[in-house]
């Protein structure tokens, strides 16, 4: 475990957030804050939106209100970013291409291309940010990020109808990891998985935010995972979040879905199967 990150060193705020969909209210007055250097799993029961508030942070859905603080950047909010810098298309934010650079996305399912093979993937963000970069370093750079996420060397020319669900999610965080990026999204990373490949990954992701010195946001449903490598824990219900902590304090907060969460039965085999 990593020295105890404190809320003063927060590289992602988010501040009294608001998402509907018409008349649908998804968050009310949300706040959220991740400490640099921590791995914080974001949880909740169906239909909570911890994936929509995902896509509000990294700007593919646009918040009805509220504030969004990344790397100390204002991304969104009254004092972002003026309107004419936005975008006004669909719901989709502007967030500084700079910002981005910074942070990789691991999506359900990992979202690869599928005409492209695993190296092509990976070297689409690079081309985008380095169209100076030759072939040849571009191919580099691949193999090593193919490396880095536990892949064999020979799947970096693999198509992803090609790889089973467990090689398809490391491909994808290989691609997330192409820009060696300071911030982590991990979007149900270990969902599919068999429990030998969910904490094979889990290992995994640990040992990539120490040694990359990444900080990681992490939406999963797996207790298995937040008790392994989770360092807080935030929980999404009745439109915001209601509590985040550690696990241990989360057992001593008093609210419905928590106890039963943590303390049914699955719960309480991850607990056991933690000590």
């Amino acid at each position: 475990m990593n020295n105890k990150p404190h809320d003063g060193d927060a590289i992602l705020r988010v501040e009294g957030l608001n998402n509907s969909f018409g008349s649908q209210v998804i968050h009310d007055n949300l706040d959220l804050k991740l400490r640099r250097g921590e791995i914080l799993g974001v949880v909740g029961g169906s239909g909570t939106g911890k994936s929509v508030l995902m896509r509000s942070i990294i700007g593919l859905q646009k918040a009805t209100h509220g504030n969004i603080h990344i790397f100390d950047n204002h991304v969104f909010g009254e004092d972002a970013p003026s309107s004419d810098q936005r975008s006004n298309i669909g719901r989709v934010n502007y967030i500084d291409s700079e910002i981005r650079r910074k942070w990789g996305v691991l999506f359900q399912g990992g979202a690869l291309f599928s005409t492209l093979t695993v190296a092509e993937n990976i070297q689409v963000p690079l081309r985008e940010y380095y169209p100076h970069f030759s072939q040849c370093l571009l191919e580099e750079i691949a193999a090593y990020k193919v490396r880095l996420s536990g892949l064999p060397s020979n799947a970096a020319a693999k198509y992803p109808s090609e790889l089973s669900g467990g090689m398809k999610k490391r491909a994808g965080l290989a691609r997330a990891l192409a820009l060696d990026p300071e911030l982590l999204f991990l979007d149900e990373p270990t969902a599919g998985l068999d429990p030998i490949g969910a904490a094979q990954f889990d290992n995994l992701i640990r040992e990539l935010q120490t040694a990359l010195g990444l900080s990681v946001f992490l939406i999963t449903h797996d207790l298995d995972t937040l008790y392994a490598i989770c360092d807080r824990i935030a929980v999404l219900a009745d439109k915001h979040v209601v509590a985040i902590g550690t696990i241990d304090e989360l057992l001593a907060y008093d609210h419905p879905w928590i106890n039963e969460y943590f303390l049914g039965p699955r719960g309480r085999a991850a607990n056991n199967a933690g000590k």
